[in-house]
C-alpha cells in the first residue's frame, strides 16, 4: 500500500532543509531561518513530524574515524523469490549491522547490499560468515567502492 504524499509547502521545506543539515537547530534559529515567528515554525514541525515526513532524528557518524572506511556493493541472487523468500530474506538482513543499506532490485540480481566494514579481511568474513549463509542465497557478486563522491542524503532535494 502506497503512503500518502502530504502537501508541502514553502516554509516546511524550509523547515526540512534545514534540519537536514543542522539538525539540532532549535525552535527560535529555526523559526528566524525560515522567516516565520516560532509558534507556526512548532506548529509546522509538529504535523511534519505527525505525518510522518520527519521521522526521527539522530546522531550522524563520520565512518572514516570509527576505522570504517571499506564500502562494498554486493548483488545478490536468490534461488526462490516468493513473497515468503523475501520476507524471510529481509529479516535476516536486519540482524547484520556491517549491512548499512539493502534494496530489492528489478533487474539481473534480487537485491544490492551497502556493507561496511575496518577493512578487506573484516568484509570477506562477513561475506562469508553472513552473507552467503543468509536465506535463500544462490550467488553474491561484490564491487569495492575506492571513494564515496557523494553521500548526503535528501538534503540536496528538498
Amino acid at each position: 500500500m502506497q503512503k500518502e504524499h502530504p502537501a508541502l509547502d514553502r516554509f516546511d521545506r524550509a523547515i526540512l532543509t534545514v534540519l537536514a543539515t543542522e539538525g539540532r537547530s532549535s525552535i527560535t534559529e529555526l523559526a528566524r531561518r525560515i522567516g516565520l515567528s516560532k509558534s507556526p515554525t512548532q506548529a509546522r514541525l509538529r504535523r511534519l513530524e505527525t505525518d510522518g515526513v520527519i521521522t526521527g532524528y539522530r546522531a550522524l557518524f563520520d565512518p572514516i574515524r570509527l576505522g570504517l572506511d571499506h564500502v562494498s556493493f554486493v548483488e545478490v541472487r536468490l534461488h526462490d523469490t516468493r513473497e515468503a523468500a523475501l520476507a524471510e530474506f529481509n529479516a535476516a538482513v536486519m540482524k547484520i549491522p556491517e549491512i548499512e543499506q539493502a534494496h530489492l532490485i528489478a533487474g539481473n540480481f534480487d537485491y544490492l547490499l551497502k556493507i561496511r566494514t575496518q577493512s578487506m579481511s573484516d568484509y570477506r568474513r562477513v561475506l562469508a560468515e553472513r552473507v552467503s549463509t543468509l536465506p535463500y542465497v544462490a550467488n553474491t557478486s561484490t564491487y569495492v567502492a575506492m571513494q564515496a563522491v557523494k553521500e548526503n542524503g535528501l538534503s540536496d532535494v528538498i
